[in-house]
């Protein structure tokens, strides 16, 4: 009896094993995608550590998405790295909310801390290639983009409809079209610019004063046309906008070629040194200007040069309501004890202006708040330092000056600036500095052969700028650039801005805060030998510039060639293809270094073919 059991219980087993085995699997596949598909989402666990030239897996968990072929000397190379998830071509690692969400971060949303920057761990990085949208297409080529993009690259049209009676951008077909228009200027902003201009008195009712304003802040900017138009008149604008409910704006104003940074005036500094520019703007940007006993206010006062504006455009300025006239006057009287006055006020604008000197600083009653900061205190050390609510006194010599004693513009770009002399440098090495860059990107042009023509690329990031002189030997082109100053080494960037020039602090170790594809250009000089040495990992590195460029753009690799050699046997990984090599010895630099030209190729998903079909 019991061995005939036996002989027909091994059917119905094997039934039982194959729906546990079913079971099983559904309980496998939810999770994983509740997780956010898994290495689709984050990339594995198995190529999280790159050191020393290899690839090294993690026993505890392999992910089969990679392919990779050995090489004798450096371990394992990729054949291709995962693509991530659909969802997620438009990830931003370290201003990603579902980050957030997932680690149960303990943040304080009444101070903006969610829409600061939090980056994942090491194992929670992304190493898979980010896709481009469905139906993406090569940019629009400036200047035709200030005025309109492609509607699949950035398939986003509820500010369209939210924004309908305020101008900001509407769908035309294929296309999303920008009039120009904002939250205070409707009718346009190169209208709104000219009033700005003629209630500054302003020469021509030129907004750039005779090449007096450069650099322009614009806070909670929208899709920057104010940024976009004011370009016209040789003014750079560093627009800024959260990734918040309307977390696609700054995509746009990147899409459009403007200089935009997402960011937030939230609990740490803006990542500009003290004295970086001549105005600041907001207009109805729903900033609590005088929370934390006016922490945000004190924020602008310490980026705004001597003599800089903040123009304000807000129903509280025009103070028709009770509640706009009281805001408006805790405002004003609050901006008075900083020492700001009232330069013009009319309709819904008022603008004010900061002195020149420490003479109203000095006169002040003893105990006045908001009060000075200390003396210890650096105002250019901003990456993750927290903002304080305190009054940023001026240098002797800008005192002694009344004012920065900076060149107008153009002159600016290559006059030595006074702050030199703040980081040790003499006007020689600056002149010699300008020079050499001079050269160099000269050489970068004969290398590359006819590839970097001028309409190939306009918005371009120089991730080491030092001096910013590689920005400045572009200045004959329809450009602009982010020169990014690592945080670990000197402190240049109030060079870079002194000389009229846009940039931002950032540490590459970890992910930049902005959108996938925003950049045309990208130039490299000795960052990957400065990763190596902190120990950081390089492959990180290049996902990350694969992230944030364009496809059809291109990387200016300047940096040792033992490390070139590394970086070109990933390039079928990362859909990159080599475009030239050089000796940089030829530009005066080590024998040992090379100019490394690479080009991204445009690649689709199979979704994005379909929808392109």
């Amino acid at each position: 009896m019991t061995r005939g059991r036996a002989d027909v219980n091994p059917k119905k087993r094997l039934i039982t094993w194959i729906i546990v085995l079913v079971f099983c699997c559904g309980c496998f596949y939810a999770y994983t995608r509740s997780r956010g598909s898994s290495a689709l989402e984050y990339g594995s666990k198995s190529l999280r550590k790159f050191g020393s030239s290899y690839w090294r897996g993690d026993e505890d968990n392999t992910d089969t998405s990679t392919k990779h072929e050995e090489d004798a000397d450096d371990g394992f190379i990729p054949k291709s790295f995962p693509v991530c998830d659909d969802r997620h071509s438009e990830i931003i690692p370290c201003l990603d909310r579902n980050l957030i969400y997932q680690t149960r971060l303990k943040l304080d949303l009444s101070v903006m801390e969610h829409y600061e920057r939090h980056c994942p761990l090491p194992e929670k990085r992304y190493n898979c290639l980010i896709p481009p949208p469905p139906g993406y297409r090569v940019p629009i080529k400036w200047p035709k983009s200030r005025d309109q993009v492609w509607k699949a690259n950035i398939p986003h049209t509820h500010l369209a409809t939210e924004k309908s009676d305020q101008n900001w951008m509407v769908v035309k077909g294929d296309k999303v079209v920008f009039p120009g228009g904002g939250t205070h200027f409707h009718y346009g902003a190169d209208k709104y610019l000219a009033s700005m201009a003629n209630m500054l008195n302003f020469p021509k009712n030129s907004m750039n004063n005779e090449g007096n304003v450069r650099t322009v802040f614009d806070a909670g900017c929208g899709v920057a046309s104010f940024g976009g138009y004011l370009l016209a008149y040789d003014i750079l604008t560093m627009s800024l906008a959260p990734n918040d409910v309307h977390e696609n704006q700054i995509q746009f104003a990147l899409e459009r070629g403007i200089p935009a940074y997402l960011g937030v005036l939230g609990t740490k500094r803006l990542p500009y040194p003290s004295r970086s520019f001549e105005l600041a703007h907001c207009s109805r940007c729903r900033i609590d200007w005088l929370q934390r006993n006016g922490i945000l206010l004190l924020e602008l006062d310490r980026i705004l040069r001597p003599g800089g504006y903040f123009a304000y455009s807000s129903p509280e300025a025009y103070a028709q309501d009770e509640e706009d006239l009281r805001i408006f006057r805790a405002m004003s009287a609050f901006v008075e004890r900083m020492c700001w006055k009232i330069a013009v006020k009319r309709d819904q604008t008022v603008i004010w202006v900061k002195p020149l000197t420490n003479d109203c600083y000095m006169q002040r009653e003893p105990g006045t708040q908001p009060p000075m900061c200390r003396s210890d205190d650096d105002p250019d050390l901003v990456w993750g330092v927290p903002m304080e609510a305190c009054i940023t006194p001026y240098s002797n010599q800008v005192h002694r000056s009344k004012g920065s004693a900076l060149a107008p513009w153009p002159a600016r770009l290559t006059t030595p600036p006074p702050r030199l002399a703040d980081l040790g440098y003499s006007d020689d090495m600056f002149i010699k500095d300008t020079e050499l860059w001079q050269r160099r990107v000269e050489h970068y042009w004969t290398v590359s052969g006819q590839n970097l023509e001028s309409d190939t690329f306009r918005n371009v990031m120089d991730m080491k700028a030092n001096l910013g002189s590689f920005a400045a030997a572009l200045s004959n082109k329809e450009v602009w650039v982010m020169n990014v100053v690592p945080e670990d080494g000197p402190n240049t960037l109030k060079i870079v801005y002194d000389r009229g020039l846009l940039g931002s602090v950032h540490n590459w170790c970890e992910s930049y805060s902005t959108y996938p594809r925003t950049y045309d250009l990208i130039h490299a000089w000795t960052v990957f030998s400065d990763i190596e040495r902190r120990g950081c990992s390089i492959v990180d590195l290049l996902l990350e510039m694969d992230r944030i460029l364009r496809p059809k753009g291109y990387i200016i690799y300047n940096d040792k060639r033992s490390i070139a050699e590394v970086i070109k046997k990933y390039l079928g990984a990362l859909h990159w293809e080599s475009v030239a090599i050089s000796d940089s010895q030829l530009v005066e630099q080590d024998e040992d270094d090379v100019v490394f030209i690479i080009q991204k190729k445009m690649w689709l998903t199979s979704e994005s073919l379909k929808d392109s079909e």
